[in-house]
C-alpha cells in the first residue's frame, strides 16, 4: 500500500534540527541531533512481561508524539512539561519534549517558552523501571542510535510514527547566557538531570546529594511560580547574568602578560610503580605547563627528583568533602601509554588552585591565561555546594510530604540509605542553594555536572589496528581517548590540536586519525557504523571554529563539508 511521505523526512537530519530551533528562536542547534532511543536488550526474552510493562506505561503517559503526528498532547507525571511529558512504551523512559516538534505543534504556534520551564518528577516507579546502563559498554551502545546528518530521515528508515529524541550530542555549550537561552538552558537541565538519575554518568555520593539538593529547589521554584519564572523582569535576568559571568570560563580566554609560578609542598604517589611506597612529600613547583618537584625548598633551585609536562594529559578529580580528601590524578601521556601521578593537596583552597592549573595546562594553558581565576572560583564553588551545615531544626521543620528522595537521587544511593535519611541529606545540602534563583540553580546544577570526571566523553566500542580485544574510543570536545572496556582506564590520549588530518576507509569501515610527530591511529568501530564516529569528530572541529565575535548565522555548508564524509 501506498502512502505519502512527510516532507521533514524527506529532508536531512540536521537540517531538520535547524529548522526546528529557528522556528523557535533557539540559539546553536549545530549542537543538537537526533537519536533512535536504546532498547533493553535483556527485555527481549520477557515480552510477556513487557506487553503488560507497555499497557501500564500507556496509561500513565497518553499518546507518543511521533513524525507526521498531527497533535501534541501533554500529560502530567514522570517528565516535565518542559521536555513534553511522553514515555517510550517499551521501556517507559522520557522522551525528549522536542520528539515531537515533527506535528503541527502548538508549541510553534504558540508560546515556545512553555519548553523553559520545568516540573518534578512525579512517579518513582516508572523511574525505578527505566533501562539504566550497567557498565561502560552498555553506555558506549546507547550511542549507536545517532542518526546520520547529512542524510535524510527516510533514507535512515525512520517510519512516519517512529518516536527520535532530541539531545545535545556535542558537549562543547557555546555562550550559554540566562539573557537569551532560557529554553536551551532547561534542555540542558533536563538532559543532565537524567543523566546522573539514570546513573549515565557517575558522581560521588556528596555530589548526588547536591544534585539532588538543585533539584529539589528547582521543582519547588517551577511550582511555586512558574508563571513568575517564565516572564522574568529584565531586571532579575540582568542580575542573574552578572551573577553567572564570574564564573563563565571562555574557551578563548585572553592572557597576561605575568608568567605565573606556584610553589607548595604536595604529596606525590605513583600507583603503578611497583613500590609499597605511599604518597612522598615534595616542594612542587608549577610553571607553564610543567610541574618540577624537588625532594626539599631548599634543593628547588637544583635538579628535580620528577619533572611532568601536562600537556595533553587526563585530569581526573578524587574529592571527599567530608573526609577531607582533595586528590588530583594525572594520567601523563608517554612513549609507551600513559604515566599515572596523584597529587594530594591539604585543603580546598590549595586543591582549587592546582586543579585549575592542571586542567589548564592539559590543553596547553598556562595560569597566565584570563580564565584561571575563573577556573578556581567555579571549582570552589563547586566544593562549596557539597558542604553540609545542617541545623537540625530546620531540617526538622521541612522533613514533609513534599520531598520525594525516590524522585531525586538514583538508585545506587536508594538502596544503600533509608528515604528518610536521604530526605535529611538532601536538605542539608539545600542549605547551600537555597537562596539561588531559578535560572541560577540550573546553571549550577549544568556546571556540577561538567565539573564530573565523565562529563563530555562519548564512548564506541572499537578494535583498534593490531589489537586483539575490544576496546572504547573516547571523543571529547578536544580529544580521543583509547580506553580499557572493563576498568574505563583511559590507555592514551589524543588532542585534536596536534591532529593533521582524519579520514575513513567506508570499505573497511576503518577511521583512520594522523596527529603531528607522526603519529598514526587507527581503528574499527564494531557496533555502530564509522559515520557516527566520523561525524563527532568532524562536528567537534566546526564547533571550535566558532567566535563570540562571529556573525551567529550557522555556516551550514561548512559543517557539512566537515561532518558528512562526501569527497
Amino acid at each position: 500500500m501506498l502512502f505519502k511521505i512527510p516532507e521533514r523526512l524527506k529532508m536531512f537530519s540536521f537540517y531538520n534540527v535547524i529548522s526546528y530551533f529557528t522556528s523557535i528562536d533557539i540559539r546553536h542547534p549545530e549542537e543538537l541531533s537526533l537519536l533512535r532511543k536504546s532498547r533493553d536488550s535483556t527485555k527481549k526474552k520477557k515480552k510477556k512481561l513487557d506487553d503488560q510493562y507497555e499497557d501500564e506505561t500507556l496509561e500513565l503517559e497518553g499518546p507518543l508524539i511521533t513524525p507526521g503526528s498531527g497533535n501534541v498532547y501533554s500529560s502530567p507525571g514522570l517528565y516535565s512539561k518542559t521536555m513534553t511529558p511522553t514515555y517510550d512504551s517499551h521501556d517507559g523512559s522520557p522522551l525528549s519534549p522536542t520528539s515531537a516538534w515533527f506535528g503541527d505543534s502548538a508549541l510553534s504556534e504558540g508560546n515556545p517558552g512553555i519548553l523553559a520551564v520545568s516540573q518534578p518528577i512525579t512517579s518513582p516507579e516508572i523511574l525505578a523501571k527505566m533501562y539504566k546502563p550497567q557498565s561502560l559498554l552498555d553506555k558506549a551502545k546507547i550511542n549507536q542510535g545517532w542518526l546520520d546528518s547529512s542524510r535524510s530521515l527516510m533514507e535512515q528508515e525512520v517510519k512516519e510514527n517512529e518516536a527520535l529524541l532530541l539531545r545535545f550530542k556535542y558537549y562543547s555549550f557555546f555562550d550559554l547566557n540566562p539573557k537569551y537561552d532560557a529554553i536551551r538552558i532547561n534542555q540542558l537541565y533536563e538532559q543532565s538531570k537524567w543523566a546522573i538519575l539514570l546513573e549515565e554518568i557517575e558522581c560521588t555520593e556528596e555530589e548526588m546529594m547536591m544534585f539532588a539538593a538543585l533539584q529539589y529547589h528547582v521543582n519547588k521554584l517551577s511550582i511555586m511560580s512558574s508563571e513568575n519564572h517564565l516572564n522574568n523582569s529584565d531586571k532579575e535576568v540582568d542580575e542573574v547574568d552578572a551573577a553567572l559571568s564570574d564564573l563563565e570560563i571562555t574557551l578563548e580566554g585572553g592572557k597576561t602578560s605575568t608568567i605565573l609560578v606556584r610553589t607548595e609542598n604536595l604529596l606525590l604517589y605513583r600507583p603503578k610503580k611497583l613500590t609499597l611506597k605511599g604518597y612522598k612529600q615534595y616542594w612542587c613547583t608549577f610553571k607553564d605547563t610543567s610541574i618540577s618537584c624537588f625532594k626539599s625548598k631548599e634543593e628547588s633551585n637544583g635538579t628535580p627528583a620528577h619533572q611532568m609536562n601536562l600537556r595533553g594529559c587526563e585530569v581526573t578529580p578524587d574529592v571527599n568533602i567530608s573526609g577531607q580528601k582533595f586528590n588530583i590524578k594525572l594520567l601523563i601521556p608517554v612513549a609507551e601509554g600513559m604515566n599515572e601521578i596523584w597529587l594530594r593537596c591539604d585543603n580546598e583552597k590549595q586543591y582549587a588552585h592546582w586543579m585549575a592549573a592542571c586542567r589548564l595546562a592539559s590543553k596547553g594553558k598556562t595560569m597566565a591565561d584570563s580564565s584561571y581565576n575563573l577556573e578556581v572560583q567555579n571549582i570552589l564553588s563547586f566544593l562549596k555546594m557539597q558542604h553540609l551545615n545542617p541545623d537540625p531544626q530546620i531540617i526538622t521543620e521541612q522533613i514533609t510530604t513534599d520531598i520525594n528522595p525516590e524522585c531525586l537521587v538514583s538508585p545506587r544511593y536508594l538502596k544503600k540509605y533509608k528515604n528518610k535519611q536521604i530526605t535529611a541529606r538532601i536538605l542539608e545540602a539545600h542549605q547551600n542553594v537555597a537562596q539561588m534563583s531559578l535560572i541560577e540553580a540550573k546553571m549550577r546544577f549544568i556546571q556540577a555536572w561538567q565539573s564530573l570526571p565523565e562529563f563530555g566523553i562519548t564512548h564506541f566500542i572499537a578494535r583498534f589496528q593490531g589489537g586483539k580485544k575490544e576496546e572504547l574510543i573516547g571523543i571529547a570536545y578536544n580529544r580521543l581517548i583509547r580506553m580499557d572496556a572493563s576498568t574505563s582506564d583511559a590507555i592514551k590520549t589524543w588532542r585534536f590540536s596536534n591532529m593533521k588530518q582524519w579520514n575513513v576507509n567506508w570499505e573497511i569501515k576503518m577511521v583512520t586519525v594522523e596527529f603531528a610527530d607522526d603519529v598514526r591511529v587507527s581503528f574499527i568501530c564494531t557496533e555502530v557504523d564509522c559515520k557516527v564516529v566520523h561525524e563527532f569528530i568532524g562536528g567537534y572541529i566546526f564547533l571550535s571554529t566558532r567566535a563570540k565575535d562571529q556573525n551567529e548565522s550557522l555556516d551550514e555548508e561548512m559543517f557539512y563539508k566537515l561532518t558528512s564524509g562526501w569527497v
